[in-house]
């Protein structure tokens, strides 16, 4: 069976463990309406349009 010949170092075994720790890249879109960040294919929570139409009725 293999056994190491070394100790992984602290250093070695925190950059491996870290790629779990990464956060999340979200892709956003600018809204053609107000061109405010939204997700892409999703309705604009800040105007309520979606595909040029308006789909919600926002709050102001």
């Amino acid at each position: 069976m293999a056994v190491p010949k070394k100790k992984p170092s602290k250093a070695r075994t925190s950059r491996r463990r870290a790629t779990y720790y990464k956060s999340i890249k979200v892709a956003t879109v600018e809204c053609p309406n107000c061109g405010e960040p939204m997700l892409p294919h999703h309705v604009c929570l800040n105007c309520g349009y979606y595909n040029g139409k308006q789909v919600l009725e926002v709050k102001e």
